[in-house]
């Protein structure tokens, strides 16, 4: 069906895409981005996302560009009879098939994971829910709620202040991760068996996953995180320190880097101090080496201090706005932005963050408007097969 002649280690893959918002969409774009064949399915008003603005790009949300390059738009009533018999002619025809539906939303329309595996044994079912199909199946899953419930918030912002939501929503960028992993494991089972299975992701199970050390201190130790701040609980030090003209990130994670940024900052005898010669004594002495510290660096202007310790090896960096971010990535050579689709039609995006030797990822289409494809993707469905 597709003109786009799509390459890359998912060609061939078709991918039923019935996610809307962003943990789906964002899992379907790095299929797409790899290959896949991703037709997204909305409802006749279009993905939430499309009316979330400002900002735009050309009167369209840079929500909703960013996370939905490289697919085909069709628009799908499932209260309409010749709607869902497409939509369900679609998930027959699949190899994957993506959804965020509340569980068990979808069984009234014939396209539950149970109804689609009796047309489609070989499917790749993959589910996002905010707390999982069993218990929790009635909450609804909006990231910044699991923020909270997951105790993320707990964790950030001062100590003495309120806790804060990340400045992204962490949690479905990762359950879009965590589906995508899932998918490429099922779909290499499939090929061994020739049996597609259902694969369910949850933010919270995400969540608690992606906590690491902290949802480790807990469980492993029975210890329960508090917030710091910046600061790190298990390294110091590891979070802003003032310059003379702004805040520098210096992270000496280990002994020697610490012995490093002692000899930069012209202080080697702070590293022979038996107060900071290890990590658990730096640890417990933090309050009195942070100013030990802050005296030398105020010395100088950050960008300077970043040269000499970066030369030096001593982990550091500027604490940059989004744009500076996207500069610093160019001045690396990581090309941070691609241009899918062609002349007037291409849109600006973040490129996929996976380098390949042999199969790169491809910028094929820009994200459609809402049933750009519709005509063609129904007569496809249409045809015999």
């Amino acid at each position: 069906m597709s003109a786009s002649s799509p390459s890359g280690p998912l060609a061939g893959l078709l991918v039923a895409d019935f996610s809307r918002v962003l943990a789906g969409p964002y899992a379907t774009m790095l299929l797409a981005d790899l290959g896949a064949e991703v037709i997204k399915v909305e409802s006749p008003g279009g993905d939430d996302t499309r009316n979330w603005k400002p900002p735009v790009h050309d009167g369209v949300s840079t929500y909703y560009l960013g996370v939905n390059r490289n697919k085909r738009s069709v628009a799908l009533d499932l209260a309409d009879q010749a709607d869902l018999a497409a939509a369900r002619e679609l998930a027959r025809r699949a190899d994957i098939m993506v959804e965020n539906f509340r569980p068990g939303g979808l069984r009234r329309f014939g396209l539950d994971y149970p109804s689609v595996r009796e047309a489609n044994p070989a499917v790749v079912y993959a589910s996002i829910s905010g707390f999982g199909s069993g218990g929790g199946a009635a909450l609804p899953g909006y990231d910044l709620i699991v923020q909270a419930m997951s105790g993320l918030m707990s964790l950030t912002g001062d100590p003495d202040g309120p806790p804060y939501r990340a400045g992204i929503s962490v949690f479905d960028v990762m359950a879009g991760l965590h589906m995508t992993i899932g998918v490429l494991a099922a779909l290499r089972h499939r090929t061994e068996t020739g049996q597609g299975q259902h694969v369910e992701v949850n933010l919270l199970s995400s969540a608690l996953s992606g906590l690491v050390n902290h949802s480790s201190a807990y469980v492993a130790a029975g210890v329960v995180p508090f917030r710091m701040g910046n600061s790190h609980p298990s390294l110091f030090p590891y979070e802003p320190l003032p310059a003379a003209d702004g805040d520098l990130i210096v992270a000496a994670g280990n002994d020697g880097q610490f012995r490093k940024l002692c000899d930069v900052l012209g202080a080697p005898e702070l590293a022979a101090d038996p107060r900071f010669a290890s990590t658990p004594d730096r640890n417990a002495n933090r309050e009195a080496l942070r100013p030990l510290l802050v005296e030398r660096l105020r010395s100088r202007p950050k960008m300077e201090w970043f040269a000499d310790l970066t030369a030096a090896g001593v982990p550091c960096g500027p604490i940059n706005t989004v744009d500076d971010g996207i500069a610093f990535a160019r001045e690396l050579g990581l090309d941070p932005v691609v241009r899918p689709g062609e002349g007037d039609e291409a849109v600006p995006s973040v490129r996929n963050p996976i380098t390949f030797s042999e199969t790169p990822p491809g910028y094929r289409l820009p994200p459609p408007g809402l049933d750009e494809h519709g005509a063609e993707i129904r007569a496809w469905l249409a045809e015999e097969r």
